[in-house]
């Protein structure tokens, strides 16, 4: 039973706006920037601004820039990915509009890498077969979009409020009204309050912290997708979770955010091998250490399996000292950080959770099912992922569709269509703080990169036995928990209903993908609390 509604003190102030952006990830900075013609634009984060997961981003953005590239291109590689279950409009109005999206950042101040002809340099990643992904400081590539696009952030006229989590979002005659939030030390908007609005853009970024070990920051605690359920919104394909094949492997007591170690590695000439020294890609695959991330992080998995060995290696000696500081510096200063010298040695690597390719069900323009709510970003399903992201696809999904929302939103905003109303809905609840940690080891135990039924079922019987353990103490820890289990009871019933091998779904119990599941799983939550996971076909 999940609430329409999580429990919180009054609001003890009020402010009104037009516009609501909720993160400050790239897609979050682009619909706020873009949104000020639509009216007053009020962009709340949960931290910092630069705290989500925008800059930590490595690869870069893709985007089918050179003459000898092109959409059509970029289409295949990432329905190939995606493995037969993308929304392939919405991939191509993504790889149609991303080389205009790419060009207007560079526009805002974005500087990206440049080789000797002074042109933008492009890279190749997993999944390409060409190369068209740039990238900025080496490997710092979302540190540089993010703060070009925070530059621009500066002097908008765009109100921010930081350090504020957003607990439900407040609905009148069926459509989004504004929201109820949290926040810490803002003076005179301390504590939980409200805002009043006519939009509200989700752009709140994942859900890594679902699991033990995940390549995100401790904020992607999946609160998007869980506010926008309770609202009434619907979520599709949540059980595709990709892992991040080459994650530097801390120890097995390491938890938290752990150092990513970017694909753009291998693109650059790294391979994988095992504790020997051979190469295991080799024949797996016809791209082999290029793989798309799911073919990669199955085989490290398997082979981790066959030989009892706690992780793979990442072999990039091959690239010399001069590729590492100049290509790689962040990578290079991480590994020497955890004591590892990547010029002289592989570096221990282990698949992480990395991106939520499910997320809340748009349309192209970026509307869910509740009328006055947008998402962009992870949070969003837009259809362009379907089983398994492309590399560096997802800096350039928030760059497009955060600009295709503020396209719509005048001619929304002008219009007040009533939405569903609900009429009964079970008493808020808050989960306890110490929910988080169970979850976490749940979900890393029962619904990670290997899952079966037995194993899915008891993460839901262990799911549903932490809804007892309730609070009626509501803090920002109370309600990430609440958050968290949300998202999760979503991934695993979602997980349970796919009987099938897709992408980033590993069935072991059905080792091969079925043309009865070339479609979606789209969960909503009813009046009474139950949610529903009902199987669509593809359009």
């Amino acid at each position: 039973m999940i609430p329409r509604r999580l429990t919180a003190p009054d609001p003890g102030w009020t402010i009104d706006t037009d516009i609501i952006v909720i993160g400050s990830g790239v897609a979050g900075l682009v619909a706020a920037l873009r949104a000020r013609t639509a009216g007053r634009v009020l962009l709340v984060t949960k931290a910092l601004l630069d705290d989500g997961s925008t800059r930590w981003a490595q690869g870069g953005v893709a985007a089918a820039l050179h003459p000898d590239d092109s959409p059509e291109e970029h289409l295949r590689d990432t329905l190939t990915a995606g493995v037969g279950v993308c929304d392939e409009e919405a991939v191509r109005v993504l790889v149609t509009e991303g080389p205009d999206a790419v060009r207007e950042l560079m526009e805002l101040g974005a500087e990206f890498d440049r080789g000797d002809d002074g042109r933008v340099a492009l890279t190749r990643e997993g999944g390409h077969l060409k190369r068209r992904i740039v990238h900025a400081g080496g490997d710092a590539t979302g540190a540089e979009v993010s703060r070009a696009l925070l530059a621009n952030l500066k002097d908008s006229g765009v109100e921010v409020i930081e350090h504020a989590l957003v607990l439900d979002l407040l609905m009148e005659r069926g459509r989004v009204a504004g929201v109820t939030l949290h926040v810490m030390g803002e003076g005179r908007r301390d504590g939980v309050g409200a805002v009043r609005a006519r939009a509200v853009i989700l752009a709140t970024g994942g859900l890594g912290q679902v699991f033990q070990a995940t390549t995100n920051p401790e904020v992607s605690t999946g609160d998007g997708v869980a506010l926008a359920l309770r609202a009434g919104a619907a979520v599709t394909d949540l059980e595709f979770v990709q892992f991040h094949p080459t994650v530097m492997w801390l120890g097995p007591d390491a938890k938290g955010r752990q150092p990513l170690i970017s694909e753009a590695v291998r693109g650059e000439g790294a391979y994988l091998v095992d504790e020997r020294g051979d190469r295991f890609m080799v024949g797996r695959h016809p791209l082999a250490d290029l793989a798309p991330r799911d073919v990669v992080a199955k085989a490290i998995m398997a082979m981790m399996r066959e030989t009892g060995a706690a992780c793979a290696y990442l072999d990039g000696r091959n690239l010399g000292p001069r590729t590492w500081a100049n290509r790689f510096p962040t990578i290079l200063a991480t590994c020497e950080e955890h004591g590892i010298d990547p010029v002289h040695e592989p570096i221990p690597v282990i698949p992480a959770a990395h991106h939520a390719s499910g997320g809340v069900r748009t349309d192209l323009w970026g509307r869910t099912s509740v009328p006055g709510l947008y998402a962009c970003g992870e949070v969003a399903c837009t259809g362009v992922h379907g089983a398994n992201r492309l590399a560096s696809n997802s800096l350039l999904e928030g760059l497009v569709f955060g600009r295709r929302i503020a396209e719509v939103l005048p001619a929304d905003l002008a219009m007040d269509a009533p939405g569903r109303t609900a009429e009964a809905a079970p008493e808020p609840a808050l989960l306890d703080p110490s929910v988080h940690a169970d979850v976490q080891r749940i979900m890393t135990s029962y619904a990670g990169v290997l899952r079966n039924g037995p194993g899915l079922e008891r993460a839901a019987r262990e799911l549903t036995a932490l809804t007892d353990r309730t609070t009626d103490e509501p803090c920002t820890e109370a309600w990430e928990a609440t958050n968290l289990h949300t998202v999760a009871s979503l991934i695993v019933a979602a997980a349970r209903r796919r009987e099938e091998t897709r992408g980033s779904h590993w069935r072991e119990d059905f080792p091969d993908a079925g043309d009865a599941w070339r479609g979606h799983l789209v969960s909503t939550l009813a009046d009474d609390g139950t949610v529903t996971t009902n199987y669509e076909e593809l359009s």
